[in-house]
């Protein structure tokens, strides 16, 4: 158990504290508004206030985290430790900076509720987020800072106990089409042969007739393959399903064919599921098409749906979350950027959302993910040795502050075929190492 003192408490200051101390470093806390009290503890005890008693463990308040309105933060860079930080502190603060304020700021997603410039599908860019622009995207720096509080704090406090970090793994698949050519229909095939045609593309269209007639697989149907990367680790991974009704972004098959019902009842026989909200549903008119995409999902699967992830990653502050809250939804996965690796939120622990708009935290838990095959490939055009090693750098910066890996992969990207060459290859390292690590934990 901590102790905090703050002579304002606030929900802010109680869910970054409970983010902090039980969310990643499992340990308890309690809040006090008397500072007779906080003197008299004798708990590890933090001073979070604008009044310094003695020699206690003192950390002054950014004022950011007492306001109400949601404004831009006046935001200065701060040096600790060789890394480029903010909110500053005082200088009778333990750290320059303030940690918890500035957790809160990333984890709430506080900038993503201010004006900014979408991408062309109203996105988020990742060259607007703060730690991309000081260099931290690619570290947790929101489990680093927690380890550092509990460091300087065991040192005045050696009776505290902090649990040794522990690495998660967790794979996650889209499935937004589940075969190329198979399996999908007379009508939409005859079109797509048709456009082949006109575009002169003979070697698509010799494919296509080859597994038409069973003489070549679909470059898609590679669950076989995935299951024997996955064979023993079943419980850990967990497959998104796009279910949405056929739009350009949305291309995958009706949910009522009889092909795909029945991939998806044979994955969740072995694996968790999920649904894949479709492109559409993201548009705030459409905010009933995720209600009727879970129905499909459980309708087919006969199961109760709690996972999510958008397609296309289209997140907006607060209105998708809330949409999701009213689903039952309990776990969401689309916490991560398209066009970089890294650490959207700044951090790789799984976190309850906090409504900016209510002032509260709620009951969804959002998963991050640290990077995707398309974000390798299409985005930072890595080869598949340098996605490999980026990929690694990232499981190291993980697994030494005791988060969850969370990666995104597709069916399609796995056939080791054109441009996507080499990356099953990448796909089964990742693999071997996360569970490898994963299984290994204490």
């Amino acid at each position: 158990m901590v102790l905090i003192y703050s002579d304002n408490l606030n929900p802010r200051i109680e869910y970054v504290f409970r983010l902090i101390f039980t969310t990643i470093l499992r340990n308890e806390v309690s809040f006090t508004t008397k500072s007779n009290r906080f003197l008299k503890s004798n708990l590890p005890k933090i001073n979070y206030s604008y009044e310094r008693f003695g020699l206690e463990f003192y950390i002054k308040p950014h004022r950011f985290l007492h306001c109400k309105a949601i404004i831009q933060p006046d935001i200065r860079p701060v040096w600790y430790n060789g890394e480029k930080y903010f909110f500053e502190s005082s200088s009778d603060s333990i750290f320059p900076f303030d940690p918890f304020a500035a957790a809160f700021y990333l984890v709430s997603r506080y900038e993503e509720y201010l004006q900014f410039e979408t991408d062309k599908f109203k996105r988020f860019p990742a060259e607007e987020c703060i730690l991309e622009k000081y260099g931290l995207l690619k570290k947790p720096v929101v489990n680093i800072w927690a380890r550092m509080i509990a460091e300087k704090l065991k040192e005045k406090h050696p009776e505290l106990e902090i649990p040794e970090p522990q690495f998660q793994f967790k794979p996650t698949i889209d499935i937004d089409n589940a075969w190329a050519y198979a399996h999908k229909g007379l009508l939409r095939s005859l079109g797509a042969v048709a456009k082949s045609a006109v575009q002169g593309n003979i070697s698509e269209l010799r494919t296509r007739m080859k597994v038409w007639m069973g003489r070549e697989k679909d470059a898609y149907d590679t669950y076989e393959f995935i299951d024997q990367v996955f064979e023993g680790n079943e419980d850990k991974v967990i497959f998104f399903f796009l279910l949405g009704n056929y739009k350009q972004y949305d291309k995958n098959l009706s949910w009522k064919n009889k092909y795909l019902q029945n991939l998806i009842r044979s994955i969740s026989f072995r694996y968790d599921v999920g649904i894949h909200p479709s492109f559409s549903s993201a548009k705030k008119k459409n905010k009933k098409k995720v209600i009727v995409e879970i129905n499909r999902l459980q309708q087919i699967t006969g199961k109760e749906i709690k996972k999510s992830r958008q397609h296309f990653l289209r997140l907006r502050f607060p209105r998708i979350y809330r949409n999701l809250l009213k689903t039952d939804i309990v776990e969401d996965y689309t916490m991560g950027y398209p066009s970089h690796t890294g650490f959207r939120a700044g951090i790789c622990t799984p976190f309850p959302f906090y409504d900016l708009k209510k002032e509260s935290a709620t009951s969804l838990m959002i998963v991050p993910f640290q990077v995707m095959d398309v974000t390798l490939k299409d985005y930072l055009k890595l080869t598949p040795q340098k996605a490999a090693e980026e990929i690694r750098n990232l499981m190291e910066e993980v697994q030494k502050v005791g988060g969850t890996f969370s990666y995104i992969w597709h069916n399609e990207t796995l056939n080791d075929q054109g441009e996507w060459e080499g990356y099953r290859k990448v796909f089964m390292q990742m693999n071997e190492l996360g569970f490898e690590w994963n299984n290994a934990k204490k």
